[in-house]
């Protein structure tokens, strides 16, 4: 049987991954184990080596800048010259001269959606390429029906050419139990559709009924408009019980997911949203703002709240922080969300739809 070759853009994978990274990892992991993984050759396209090892890959090293230039031209090039027979691109962009068939992964289009929340170079950077990758594509790929209709809604793609693959939840790291504590805890990128601000302030009505409460609000900072959370948690009274970082050690974060009461995630817009489930996968249970996405995603096993209540998620949290039972019901929902997500079946849907066009 003639091997098949998958060139991938792997940049995802260098420095410290964020979802898409962890997107691709999860489905190289799979990929290169699998029972028939003879049958097919990974290319994996980078401008720096990786630090991050699988079981049978071919990589490919290329210098440069890891940006859109380096996309277009350099990647583009190297990617030409070794012909693979199906090229996947696992976060929304895409070297657009390929004349091979091309697989794209777009996990949302906030951009286009909401241009408002992005600068104008990098806006109209990402709507023109993903919008152009997204036409080109044999298929695109994607984590909800939700993302599904922004797609063909905005970008004009039909269903016939998207593939709905729900992701996996990845197990937290695990961590000493040193018993639940009255900790809030958020987790991923900051941005400002994430309503942090709103967080802090229903957290300082929440310190009003619990005291000794905390908030540790863990991810990068990548706001625009920029947001001082430090200033907003200051302004609420509230800086001694609100912690803020960029990053923490694996350890670090499993200890407070075993020590956390509850999960805020007040997203007004995702294309998915994998830390939630990964929260109730280690036992918190989670207040989300109520969105089409969350209703899809997360079901009864979240609270949810309107956006702008901060009464109402204060209400939500108090009740968490301080009613075992409220919070052993909410987590009882959990088992039967959670069993709809697999990186094993989500691995081989998405290895069977980006051969499918290449057999096509």
């Amino acid at each position: 049987m003639k091997q098949i070759r998958i060139g991938i853009d792997a940049r995802e994978l260098l420095g410290e991954t964020t979802g898409a990274g962890r997107y691709l990892g999860e489905l190289l992991h799979r990929w290169t184990v699998r029972p028939d993984a003879a049958t097919r050759r990974f290319v994996l396209y980078t401008p720096e080596p990786l630090k991050i090892s699988f079981a049978d890959v071919e990589p490919r090293v290329l210098g440069g800048g890891r940006g859109t230039l380096w996309e277009q031209t350099t990647l583009s090039g190297a990617v030409a010259r070794d012909k693979p027979d199906v090229f996947f691109a696992p976060a929304y962009t895409a070297p657009l001269r390929l004349r091979m068939p091309l697989a794209v992964a777009i996990h949302d289009v906030s951009f286009s959606r909401h241009p408002e929340w992005f600068s104008w170079r990098e806006g109209t950077r990402r709507r023109w390429i993903t919008r152009s990758a997204a036409r080109r594509a044999g298929v695109v790929l994607t984590g909800s029906a939700f993302s599904s209709r922004e797609i063909q809604d905005l970008y004009g793609v039909p269903a016939s050419r998207i593939e709905v693959v729900t992701y996996g939840v990845s197990r937290p790291p695990a961590g000493v139990d040193g018993g639940r504590q009255a900790l809030v805890l958020y987790t991923g990128s900051i941005f400002n559709r994430r309503r942090l601000p709103d967080l802090i302030a229903a957290f300082a009505k929440t310190v009003r009924a619990v005291p000794d409460a905390q908030l540790v609000i863990v991810g990068s900072d990548r706001t625009r408009p920029r947001q001082d959370l430090a200033a907003v948690a200051a302004a609420h009274g509230v800086s001694a019980r609100v912690r803020l970082s960029q990053y923490v050690p694996d350890a670090e974060l499993g200890a407070l997911y075993a020590t956390a009461s509850a999960f805020a995630f007040l997203s007004e817009y995702e294309g998915f949203g994998l830390t939630p489930l990964e929260a109730l996968a280690a036992g918190v249970p989670v207040v989300a703002l109520d969105t089409p996405v969350a209703r899809e995603v997360y079901g009864d096993a979240a609270l949810l709240v309107q956006a702008g209540d901060i009464d109402g998620t204060a209400n939500a949290l108090t009740q968490l922080l301080t009613s075992p039972e409220a919070a052993a019901a909410q987590l009882a929902r959990a088992p039967e969300i959670l069993a709809r997500y697999s990186w094993d079946a989500a691995a081989a849907r998405t290895l069977a739809a980006i051969e499918r066009i290449v057999l096509r």
